[in-house]
């Protein structure tokens, strides 16, 4: 009788165990997961003891290994820009944002508007914040709504006060009437 009961044993293991690896196979194939995974998050960014902005994530998720160190917010982001003073230069919102730990640089997208302390708004499918130069940048279409006129272009380049934007490539000025 054990003669007949250790082969079905065998057989059993065997099936089973090649279900299994298909699901790890499956599971390493859906791509790398997150290291860290959190809600509701606030960071804040800071240059020798100095707030420089504080950005406010409903959703993060942290990817660390030898490829990429990132952190990405699917759920976009609302960022506020401070000055050497401390005060308020400047808000950003975004519905998509990538931030490069190695690089230092945050990219945020879809539907991003800028405001500054001087009430231009700036609109653009995407900008690049670089940390290390607090040089914040674009090469894609952008418009600038300041009391007196509204700009449109291709390319853009401005400190994180947002206080002199420079377009690049300028496709039309609107002249608005006080």
């Amino acid at each position: 009788m054990t003669k007949l009961l250790v082969p079905f044993v065998l057989l059993f293991l065997i099936s089973c165990g090649g279900k299994e690896v298909d699901k790890v196979k499956i599971s390493a194939s859906a791509g790398p997961l997150p290291v860290e995974k959190g809600e509701d998050i606030t960071i804040q960014y800071t240059d020798s003891g100095n707030l420089k902005a504080t950005v406010i994530a409903p959703q993060l998720e942290r990817y660390s290994n030898e490829e990429r160190m990132q952190s990405i917010m699917k759920k976009g982001i609302f960022a506020t820009f401070f000055n050497e003073q401390g005060d308020t230069s400047s808000y950003l919102k975004s519905d998509y944002a990538i931030r490069d730990e190695r690089d230092r640089t945050l990219t945020v997208k879809k539907n991003v508007l800028v405001v500054n302390d001087q009430g231009d708004t700036i609109r653009t499918e995407e900008l690049i914040w670089d940390e290390k130069t607090d040089i914040i940048r674009t090469d894609k279409f952008v418009s600038i709504h300041s009391p007196d006129k509204i700009i449109y272009g291709t390319g853009l380049e401005t400190k994180t006060d947002f206080k002199k934007p420079k377009i690049f490539n300028i496709k039309g000025i609107v002249y608005v009437k006080q």
